[in-house]
């Protein structure tokens, strides 16, 4: 049995001395930037001196700007930081400035899904790609600002979507194809879109799931829209539905003479200029249209990437994703370090368990991403990727998306190579990026997350503010960093962001884990502290649950929580109090998934579905879905929630009962 924090790994010195981290190290000494000797003195310094370093990141990567920028930042108070103001950048020409370095056939997409074969995009190639649909897109009207939105697989014509709409300055917004209609105009009818992408379907695990219809629903929910392209994926027969604006092709948005180089410019904007909108969901209300600017995702990603994942030329990223969830955005942000990406569409687990290892082999994979969940699977398979596969060029494995377990790490080291850099990273959508992560020149524990990523002023704090070293708290961020949104869309006077991370601790970022810091600098995460979903590293928003829910005519009201597991396990309960005469059946189970299935997306369905008489509430109207969650992870009823705040008290017994008879999941233990 592997213990917590049983040292599993220690780099060598030339792993070490070859890292990025060790090269921007000489770089800071040789330049007179900063006196440090290792990482945990270059954190340090990255959060006492800001300016300092977010600048020394500027320089060290070359970015270019049109005009020269002001100052690092004109004041340090959260909420409302600007950043490099009076630059002009572009976040796409950063993203393909190797373009220009590589060799005529390097590749930078290895691409695949259950409906093509796999195959190679070149990085030429995709500049010439990015230069045309980003002419095509200005003919089309589109300018500075404007939205564009995609329901799209993870395929290289999003990603030269998205490129192309960043390039010239406009706004983009995407959603997985297995998204539903509601969840998806819930977003997009947020920010206006102009032009909306759409794939006729896609296919998972085998079986075919046409969008026709729902891409008919989508845009007829979306006035803004002048221009629809069709991606014939699925069936490349597949007709354009009639009544949609402006219809044309990919082929025909894609298509046509080249454009050269000379020919083309990007489009430089200002500091505070908007490149994309990202969702994270609410508890009340409609998803939060979360904005990042260029230079902040750009100042961002070129840290993270380089420093955090080791990345470089010669380097193939692996992570398996979607197009609805942030890590689509970091993955494609690989491509700032010259490294190579590959993008799958389809099931992680078909036609056998192993896909995503035969891709690595296939590719030639450096760096590989999985959840505790997937290495779960392999270990109940009985799997051994490194006694199957030719793994000779993988360096690095990223476990993110849930807390991960000595037993994770340690099955890594097991079956897959022995002189390996296990990581885990957590951070989230709201900036596009992590808090704690990785160093290539740290050693490995078993289930830890090796530091505070540079640059991120991380704490664990208690309930008074007080910092916390080897006990659990709320994770806290007390200075600023770049990629923070700029703002939420038509949040207009900043409301609901100051109440989204600002109202627990004035001028800090309350970020909603739970974390402990231990003597070393090591951090391990433990879930949620407020009442978000999370569920396989995807954050859900219980607004969004219960919108659909309670459309069914016999529910009353309803509760959801996701708890976390031992292992990198989830559940996901939802109870739901019905209206009188109304009974709880197999078919409103049935019913109820199907709903949220087709309204939300299969990962908005839950593990089990209860009948409750009550659900509880506190004095001033809120339903208590952190206490609930509390109590059902193992934490006395006493301290999880107050009976003198709740307006019916006696519904949270029901809740305790069942967090101590219930044989449905295993409880974790409290971990506060």
């Amino acid at each position: 049995m592997t213990e917590e924090g049983e040292l599993l790994w220690t780099p060598s010195a030339d792993f070490v001395q070859r890292s990025n981290v060790a090269a921007f190290i000489s770089w800071l000494t040789e330049n007179d930037r900063a006196a440090v000797r290792d990482y945990d003195e270059l954190w340090r310094w990255s959060v006492a001196d800001t300016e300092g370093f977010w600048s020394s990141v500027w320089d060290y990567f070359r970015v270019r700007s049109t005009t020269p920028y002001d100052r690092v930042l004109d004041d340090p108070a959260m909420p409302g930081t600007a950043w490099f103001p009076g630059s002009r950048v572009n976040y796409a020409e950063h993203l393909l400035r190797y373009a220009r370095l590589a060799d005529e056939d390097e590749t930078v997409f290895h691409h695949s899904s259950e409906t093509r074969p796999q195959a190679r995009m070149s990085w030429r190639e995709l500049e010439r790609q990015v230069r045309i649909v980003a002419t095509k897109l200005r003919a089309l009207g589109v300018r500075p600002g404007d939205r564009v939105v995609a329901y799209m697989p993870n395929v290289p014509e999003t990603a030269v979507a998205m490129m192309a709409t960043v390039a010239i300055g406009g706004v983009w917004s995407s959603a997985a194809p297995e998204f539903g209609v509601t969840t998806v105009t819930d977003r997009f009818s947020q920010i206006g879109p102009r032009v909306l992408l759409v794939a006729d379907g896609y296919r998972f695990g085998g079986k075919d799931f046409s969008r026709s219809e729902e891409a008919s629903a989508i845009a007829a929910a979306l006035p803004s829209l002048q221009h629809v392209v069709w991606l014939p994926y699925l069936d490349a027969a597949a007709p354009v539905p009639e009544g949609l604006p402006g219809p044309l092709t990919w082929d025909e948005l894609a298509g046509g003479p080249v454009v050269a180089d000379d020919e083309f410019t990007y489009e430089h904007v200002a500091h505070d200029h908007p490149i994309w909108v990202v969702f994270s969901s609410g508890t009340t209300g409609l998803p939060k249209a979360i904005v990042h600017s260029h230079v902040g995702v750009l100042l961002e990603h070129l840290k993270v990437m380089h420093f955090h994942l080791d990345l470089r030329p010669g380097s193939t990223m692996l992570f398996y994703t979607t197009t609805g969830w942030m890590m689509w955005n970091l993955l494609l942000s690989a491509l700032l370090t010259g490294s190579s990406v590959v993008l799958y569409d389809g099931s992680p687990g078909h036609p056998e368990i192993d896909k995503l290892w035969e891709l690595a082999a296939q590719t030639g994979a450096t760096f590989f991403g999985a959840s505790p969940t997937y290495i779960q699977m392999m270990e109940k398979a009985g799997l051994r990727p490194g006694a199957k596969y030719g793994l000779s060029r993988l360096e690095a494995m990223l476990v993110a998306g849930a807390p991960s377990t000595p037993e994770t790490f340690a099955w890594c080291y097991e079956n897959v190579k022995r002189d390996l850099w296990v990581t885990s990273q957590s951070g989230g959508t709201e900036l596009c990026s992590g808090f704690v992560g990785a160093s290539p020149t740290l050693p490995v524990y078993a289930g830890e997350i090796q530091t505070r990523m540079l640059g991120m002023d991380v704490h664990a704090w208690d309930d008074n503010g007080e910092e916390l070293v080897d006990e659990v708290g709320e994770l806290v961020v007390t200075s600023p960093f770049p990629s923070m949104p700029i703002r939420f869309w038509n949040d207009v006077d900043g409301k609901r962001y100051h109440e989204s991370y600002f109202d627990t601790f004035p001028g800090v970022w309350r970020h909603g884990d739970f974390l402990k810091i231990n003597n070393r600098g090591g951090c391990y995460i433990y879930g949620r502290s407020d009442s978000t979903l999370n569920r396989y590293g995807v954050r859900i928003g219980t607004a969004e649950i219960y919108r659909a829910v309670e459309r069914e005519p016999e529910v009353a009201d309803s509760l959801i929580v996701c708890c976390e597991l031992a292992g990198g396990t989830f559940f996901m309960p939802l109870f739901v109090s019905l209206k009188p005469g109304s009974e709880m059946t197999d078919e409103l189970r049935l019913r109820l998934a199907r709903r949220l299935r087709a309204d939300c997306s299969p990962r908005h369905v839950p593990d089990k579905i209860y009948e409750v008489g009550a659900i509880p509430f506190t004095l001033t109207g809120k339903k208590m879905e952190v206490p609930v969650r509390k109590i059902l992870m193992g934490w006395p009823a006493e301290k999880a929630a107050s009976r003198d705040a709740m307006s019916n008290p006696e519904s949270i017994d029901y809740f305790v009962a069942f967090a101590a008879t219930s044989t449905d999941y295993t409880r974790p233990g409290h971990v506060g």
